[in-house]
């Protein structure tokens, strides 16, 4: 997750969050190679980016595989400020899953402290997490949380 900031004619730059929503967000993502549940935030969320900005009215049906098949803007063509940049959660952890994001959580039954099953602590109970949708981005997270 992030500001969402793209490379031009030899330049990074940032995006415009008119008409940024989370078809676009799901393009980005799938674009960086990242499943999860696509949100488009605005208003300059994960902070104000510097230089130019160089999409503005991005509007992507969902599908494509890059912004660059998306409708927008000519590039650097726009009426913004860096108050407007776009970002993007590509999170595999939304709703109510951020509550085993949050809760207390350990592995069992590995070898080693490192691996193991996962299992987290909620409701005063300990349970497993099911496999369904299950991705290394969700290992990747459980090892940073652990």
């Amino acid at each position: 997750e992030g500001r969402v900031e793209v490379y031009h004619d030899g330049k990074w730059g940032t995006i415009c969050d008119d008409q940024w929503d989370d078809r676009d967000a799901e393009v980005v993502c799938r674009q960086l190679g990242l499943s999860g549940n696509p949100k488009a935030l605005s208003w300059a969320h994960y902070g104000q980016g510097s230089g130019p900005i160089l999409l503005d009215e991005v509007e992507c049906s969902g599908n494509e595989l890059s912004l660059d098949q998306c409708k927008k803007s000519d590039w650097g063509q726009q009426n913004c400020d860096h108050i407007e940049d776009a970002g993007v959660s590509c999170d595999p952890f939304t709703g109510t899953d951020l509550q085993l994001y949050t809760s207390q959580m350990r592995l069992a039954g590995g070898r080693s402290p490192s691996e193991g099953r996962v299992e987290v602590y909620y409701n005063g109970d300990w349970g497993t997490v099911c496999d369904d949708g299950w991705t290394d981005l969700g290992a990747q997270v459980v090892c940073r949380q652990l």
